[in-house]
């Protein structure tokens, strides 16, 4: 790995894993499985979702966008650090570093964005079932799709631009597999990051007031089970939510966490395992615990197996 000009190079040096080749090879195939499994999953969820009309309420429908922001979001960083990895080049250009920043810090919006609207859709459907429909109309559901996808665009834009209106005025060394922006902010020598600093700030205040809305959901929702009669159907409805609580909680305290925290001139192996929490763990599990935990899905993904064919009728499911 060329460690020479790193200060006047265009582009960024990306350095993470061990120097030892074989250690590189056996990340990069870490890696390699993780992103094919990832991948199968999602595109088979967004098959599904799409081809069975019984999947057409808008918990699919949401599930659906969060599959696809899944595939987008684990899509902009593993596959540059696998191929870093295989060629033992950690070089990243300019533009590229640009663009990966863009598309992770608009992911990472989406995604808190959409776990919230899911998180207040099963609100609807347990909490106010007779409301369920008014509430949760389909061109309400695609208007709030569209607004998610266009902050996380925002959100992105606003990031990118503070990020690199900074001066980088040192060796463009960066102690992670991605343009992570809180290593960027280290290879400022001035105070030009302070607008980073400011839209970082503004962000990790609306993803709070996410996390809490998220909270708020499941608290009257916990609530509302305790009240059902039945024991299985508690059982059953406290195994589907609680993973989903869990799954939103674990991606917005790894994530602000490793936003808020200092930077250390000396990374360790539990900043890349932090960064890997909130990067690549939840697009691998999101499928798992939303989708295919659910009866309805694994019917579908057994007829899709099986080449079985899909109904036409369309139903208006609200299970959790």
């Amino acid at each position: 790995m060329v460690m020479a000009n790193v200060t006047t190079m265009s582009g960024f040096l990306l350095v993470v894993f061990s120097n030892n080749r074989e250690l590189q090879i056996l990340h990069a195939l870490l890696f390699l499985l993780i992103y094919l499994l990832t991948l199968t999953e999602n595109l088979l969820i967004i098959t599904i979702t799409t081809l069975d009309q019984h999947l057409q309420s808008p918990m699919y429908y949401f599930l659906k966008h969060l599959s696809l922001l899944d595939l987008s979001f684990i899509s902009v960083t593993v596959p540059q650090s696998i191929e870093n990895l295989l060629t033992g080049n950690g070089y990243i250009a300019h533009s590229q570093c640009i663009l990966q920043v863009f598309f992770f810090t608009s992911s990472a919006w989406v995604e808190v964005a959409i776990l919230t609207v899911m998180s207040y859709d099963r609100y609807a459907a347990i909490c106010l079932p007779l409301h369920y429909e008014v509430i949760m109309d389909p061109r309400a559901c695609k208007r709030v799709v569209i607004a998610v996808w266009l902050s996380g665009g925002i959100s992105g834009i606003l990031y990118t631009a503070a990020t690199f209106s900074i001066t980088f005025c040192r060796a463009k060394i960066i102690h992670q597999f991605f343009c992570d922006i809180p290593q960027l902010l280290k290879l400022s020598c001035s105070n030009d990051y302070l607008g980073v600093i400011g839209v970082a700030a503004f962000m990790t205040v609306l993803s709070s007031i996410c996390f809490v809305s998220i909270v708020f959901s499941y608290v009257h929702i916990f609530s509302t089970i305790l009240r059902i009669p039945s024991a299985e159907g508690r059982s059953k409805a406290f195994s589907t939510c609680l993973p989903h609580l869990f799954v939103a909680s674990f991606f917005l305290s790894t994530g602000i966490f490793e936003f808020l925290r200092p930077t250390s001139d000396s990374p360790t192996a539990s900043d890349i395992i932090i960064s890997i929490f909130y990067t690549v763990v939840p697009p691998t599990l999101n499928p798992m615990i939303y989708s295919l935990r659910n009866e309805a899905m694994k019917g579908a993904l057994r007829k899709l197996l099986l080449g079985g064919e899909f109904t036409r009728k369309k139903t208006f499911l609200s299970c959790c």
